[in-house]
C-alpha cells in the first residue's frame, strides 16, 4: 500500500473536485499514481462535484438547537427537497448544529469531509449557508423558533433580548420568522442602500406626475414605509399597528438572526 501525503490528496482533490476521502482512497488504490487516481475517480463519477457549484441550491434544511443560554443555527443548502428530506442529509444538519453549539462555529472546519462525501453521494450542490452561535449576555434572554415542514426545519430564528419577558420575546421570534426583517434598526441600514432606495422612490414619484414641490415630502413618506417593511423594531408585530419596539415595555432587542430556504 502506497504512502499518500496530505499534499498529494489535496492536489488530486483540487484537480478533480472529488471529496477528500475519495481522493485519498483513489491514490491508495492506484499506489500513489495521481493520473491513474484521477481516471479512477472519473470512472466512478466522483469528479463532477466541482461543476455543480453554479447550480441553484434553494432547497435544504435549517438546524436549530439551544440549551437555554446559547443557541446555534445552521443552514445547509441543496438542490432538491427530495435530498433535503433524506435521512443522511438531516443527520448531517443535526450533527453540524450540535457541533456549533458545543464547539463553536469553527467546528464546521473539521467536518468538511462529511459535507464533501454527502455532496458526492447525492450529486448535488451542497453548501453551508448561514451559521450563527448566540450566547446571552448576563441578564439577557434568548428565544428561538424553528418552523418545521415535511420533517425538516425550513425557517429558523434566534433572538436575544434585554429587559424583555420570555413570552414577549417569543412573540418577536415568531414575528421575525414570517416578516423576515433584514435589519434591527434603521441606523444599521447602510447609507448607500438608503440612498439607492430614495433615488428609486424619487423616480417612481416623478413618473406618477406628482407636483415637483411635493417630491421630497412624498419620497420621505415612502422611505419611512420602506423602513417599516425591512427594519424589525419599526415593523408592526404580527402585522398589527403596534410596532415591535412598542411591545417591549422598555426592554430592547439586542440582536437576531434568521435562516430560511431560498435565502
Amino acid at each position: 500500500m502506497a504512502d499518500v501525503t496530505a499534499g498529494e490528496v489535496k492536489a488530486l482533490r483540487d484537480a478533480t473536485g472529488a471529496g477528500m476521502m475519495d481522493a485519498k482512497r483513489a491514490l491508495v488504490e492506484c499506489d500513489g499514481d495521481a493520473e491513474a487516481a484521477s481516471q479512477l475517480l472519473r470512472e466512478k463519477g466522483l469528479t463532477k462535484a466541482a461543476t455543480r457549484s453554479d447550480r441553484q441550491n434553494v432547497e435544504g434544511a435549517v438546524g436549530l438547537v439551544s440549551d437555554g443560554r446559547r443557541a446555534a443555527l445552521v443552514h445547509l443548502k441543496c438542490e432538491t427537497d427530495f435530498s433535503a428530506k433524506s435521512e443522511g442529509f438531516l443527520a448531517l444538519v443535526e450533527d453540524l448544529t450540535n457541533a456549533v453549539l458545543s464547539e463553536g462555529i469553527s467546528a464546521l472546519d473539521g467536518r468538511t469531509s462529511a459535507i464533501d462525501d454527502l455532496r458526492l453521494s447525492i450529486k448535488e450542490n451542497i453548501e453551508v449557508g448561514r451559521v450563527a452561535l448566540f450566547e446571552a449576555a448576563d441578564g439577557n434572554v434568548i428565544d428561538t423558533y424553528l418552523h418545521i415542514q415535511d420533517g425538516r426545519g425550513v425557517n429558523g430564528v434566534v433572538v436575544e433580548g434585554s429587559g424583555v419577558d420570555q413570552e414577549t420575546l417569543h412573540q418577536v421570534a415568531l414575528h421575525i420568522a414570517f416578516a423576515k426583517p433584514t435589519h434591527l434598526t434603521r441606523e444599521e441600514v447602510s447609507a448607500d442602500l438608503v440612498e439607492a432606495e430614495r433615488a428609486a422612490l424619487l423616480d417612481i414619484t416623478k413618473a406618477e406626475g406628482k407636483p415637483e414641490q411635493a417630491w421630497d415630502k412624498i419620497v420621505e413618506g415612502r422611505l419611512t414605509g420602506w423602513f417599516r417593511e425591512t427594519v424589525l423594531l419599526e415593523q408592526g408585530l404580527h402585522g398589527d399597528k403596534t410596532s415591535v419596539a412598542d411591545t417591549l415595555n422598555g426592554g430592547s432587542i439586542e440582536r437576531f438572526t434568521q435562516a430560511y430556504l431560498g435565502a
